[in-house]
């Protein structure tokens, strides 16, 4: 009976699809276009999340009501490189071997000749086009798409009377940086070019004069659109106007501890955390990073409002996400590349045609997303994919998942990830255990209590690597 009844959502997920794309029909074939939306260094400071009380993400907000919310997911690598290898590959570093930013994703031997997500989509009918971060290292991959702008060259003209008045801010001047003297900086300033001008916000441009405008390949085929925002990677430099919208004298810190115990060891403030407090930074950089998202907000919402007025707006699956999380003064450091939560939770929504909004506290991975853009689509299934569909909780976001979420770090730590739990071992630390809900800055190692040997070995049994 519940196999009946679970066959019976998938058909009703893919009759309600193919009712959303009825509109478009004669332009795609009936098959949904993909819009994708990818934001760098971006954590869970995002309003849909609640994980700062003072972010600005109003754009962002407006998506997560339309679609479906992963509250739970997490990176594959906390960093950039690894992350969208694995993304856009759909290949988990524990089988490629690539998971730190100095390697090059097609110098790997696993990933040097794999066929990445663009060029699968367009083996199977889609239009693909790209501006952006999409790739760490995009411009070896502008080969993947049947469309590649390169944004430090392809400026966008706007008029001047469409550009943001910047007479305002004419006095806010702001300027500040971490170990000024060594290659981990951490710097932030503002700018008096108008947002419009800006990296990010001429991509987003890019992507809403495509999906409103009349082009050829558009009624041939559907399309692939990715369009990839930088901000909030460093250096934070964005408009005056995004200092302006939060009070630098209102501003509040994350949950920090200084005294708390990594197993035996008490934890150690990193070099950046150390300056920041003494310089009286520490605020001041989290002013920088709200500032910010708030602009990168602003750039989904131009590409959000666009595709609303777009003929492409009921036949459209939206995909947000960011590559990995960033710590902002919490476990006593900034950035990322750790096992906790901050640097691997990231914000994840799906949108599609048909599709009722919602929210899931089900563990996801980033790598989930090559196979769920594939059955999603109707494109047929690619066997090398290590992720799985999420097309299950996209139709009922409760059904039963007991599936942890992973991330690896380097090439032997592996934090793994439930509901309830997080699970850090590495094969030669203590291992790590951290119950989110009690404890949700991961203050308390619960390894070595008896009460949690089961918990213990359950997470044991999923690591995907035997650890010496």
């Amino acid at each position: 009976m519940k196999e009946k009844l679970r066959q019976g959502a998938l058909l009703l997920l893919a009759g309600v699809v193919a009712a959303g794309a009825q509109s478009e029909e004669a332009v795609t074939g009936g098959k949904p276009n993909v819009l994708m939306i990818a934001i760098d260094d971006l954590n869970d400071w995002v309003g849909f999340l609640e994980g700062h009380p003072q972010t600005l993400t109003p754009n962002l907000d407006r998506l997560a009501k339309q679609g479906m919310v992963f509250e739970n997911a997490h990176c594959t690598v906390p960093s950039c490189n690894p992350s969208r290898s694995a993304i856009m590959s759909g290949i988990a570093p524990w089988v490629s071997g690539l998971y730190s930013n100095s390697q090059v994703m097609r110098e790997n031997e696993v990933l040097k000749d794999a066929v990445m997500m663009p060029e699968y989509f367009g083996e199977h009918g889609y239009y693909t086009l790209s501006r952006g971060k999409i790739f760490h290292h995009h411009d070896l991959e502008k080969e993947s798409w049947h469309y590649w702008s390169n944004q430090r060259k392809d400026k966008i003209e706007v008029p001047k009377e469409e550009l943001t008045d910047m007479s305002p801010y004419a006095g806010v001047e702001i300027v500040g940086e971490l170990l000024p003297k060594r290659k981990t900086q951490v710097k932030w300033s503002s700018t008096q070019e108008p947002k419009e001008l800006t990296r990010d916000y001429q991509n987003s441009i890019w992507a809403a004069q495509w999906l409103l405008g009349e082009r050829k390949e558009e009624k041939e085929k559907p399309f692939f659109m990715a369009c990839g925002i930088f901000l909030p990677h460093l250096p934070f430099t964005v408009p005056a106007e995004y200092f302006e919208r939060i009070k630098l004298e209102d501003v509040t810190l994350p949950p920090i501890k200084e005294d708390y115990k990594d197993g035996e060891v008490l934890a150690k403030p990193t070099l950046e955390y150390k300056d920041a407090r003494e310089k009286g930074l520490r605020e001041e950089v989290v002013w920088a990073y709200l500032a910010s998202i708030a602009y990168a907000d602003d750039c989904v919402g131009h590409i959000l409002d666009a595709l609303e007025k777009s003929p492409h707006r009921d036949n459209t699956i939206v995909v947000l996400w960011s590559d990995h999380g960033w710590h902002v003064g919490e476990k006593m450091r900034y950035k990322k590349t750790t096992p906790w939560e901050r640097a691997t939770r990231s914000p994840f929504i799906i949108k599609a045609p048909g599709m009722k909004p919602g929210r899931t506290n089900r563990p996801v991975g980033l790598l989930d997303m090559f196979p769920t853009l594939v059955d999603l689509t109707g494109i047929p299934s690619k066997k090398e994919l290590s992720g799985r569909s999420l097309k299950k909780l996209l139709i009922k976001p409760d059904t039963k998942w007991p599936h942890p979420a992973i991330t690896q770090v380097g090439g032997r730590t592996f934090s793994l990830r439930s509901e309830q739990y997080r699970y850090i071992v590495n094969g030669r630390n203590e291992p790590q255990l951290f119950d989110l809900v009690a404890d949700p800055s991961e203050w308390e190692n619960l390894a070595r209590d008896e009460a949690y040997a089961e918990v213990m070995a359950t997470f044991e049994s999923q690591v995907p690597v035997k650890l010496n």
